[in-house]
């Protein structure tokens, strides 16, 4: 009779025994999570009274306040400002630091590392911190906003360029560099094209992201219609936040849209 073997086939990965390590990092993500718990003090008594505030404020706030939408108009008016100045200067700055990080255009592996951190601090830093930074340096006031949205565009922005130039073909760039093209002429010619439609795409998500914090940077002072919501709030004026709340959901999601047709196109 012929003998036949058992073979045993491997499990997936997905069934073996977890490793110490993995029990280790599982024990103190627990630990961590129900010290949160405790620490936040999430209680279902506390849930049940924040619902019921939240009821009163919503009771509170209906019918929207109407009388000042001309003055909300213009302060929305200037929220996008900051944003698309932020967004514009950053991006014009996210493609130096993106060429000198990327690793088959930058000059030296050593700037290479240093460009790199320099994007990764300004990207780590929130743009809420930034914001008060600007604010002690100069002063209350739009500027504050547009550069906080600058250095924030730059740490999200730069990092995405320079993940996809990392990513051309070599092959147009080493034509060029076989006619004694220099290194600009490469970049100019082979790379930027190859990676415009994508960067196009990462500054309009860009704008997108900065709307949305130049709304939460005015509630620190740095301009715009976060201005007159922070005022609203700490006023009770629930109607007129309301108002406010709903000028900045029509915009934001007005220029979303906007936003998702142009990438259609490029891309």
């Amino acid at each position: 009779m012929p003998n036949h073997h058992r073979t045993s086939t491997p499990l997936p990965p997905r069934f073996a025994m977890p490793s110490p390590f993995t029990w280790g990092v599982a024990l103190i993500f627990l630990a961590l999570f129900i010290q949160g718990v405790m620490a936040t003090n999430l209680t279902l008594e506390r849930l049940l009274r924040g619902g019921v505030n939240l009821v009163h404020f919503i009771g509170r706030a209906f019918p929207p306040d109407l009388a000042d939408l001309d003055v909300l108009a213009w302060s929305m008016f200037e929220t996008l400002n900051i944003a698309i100045v932020g967004v514009t200067i950053g991006v014009i700055l996210s493609l130096p630091f993106a060429l000198l990080a990327a690793r088959n255009t930058s000059p030296a592996p050593w700037i290479r590392s240093i460009t790199r951190l320099m994007i990764a601090t300004m990207r780590t830093i929130p743009d809420l911190i930034w914001a008060l930074i600007f604010v002690v340096a100069v002063g209350l006031g739009p500027i504050a906003g547009v550069l906080a949205i600058v250095m924030d565009t730059i740490g999200f922005a730069a990092r995405f360029f320079s993940e996809r130039i990392e990513e051309v073909h070599p092959g147009p760039s080493e034509a060029l560099s076989a006619t004694g093209a220099g290194r600009l002429s490469v970049i100019g010619g082979a790379i930027l094209p190859e990676t415009l439609a994508s960067m196009t795409a990462t500054s309009l998500y860009s704008v997108e992201k900065a709307l949305r914090s130049a709304v939460t940077l005015g509630l620190v002072g740095a301009g715009g219609i976060g201005v007159e919501l922070a005022a609203a709030m700490r006023l009770f004026n629930y109607d007129r936040a309301l108002t406010i709340i709903l000028v900045i959901l029509i915009v934001v999601i007005g220029f979303e849209q906007l936003s998702s047709q142009i990438r259609k196109r490029v891309i």
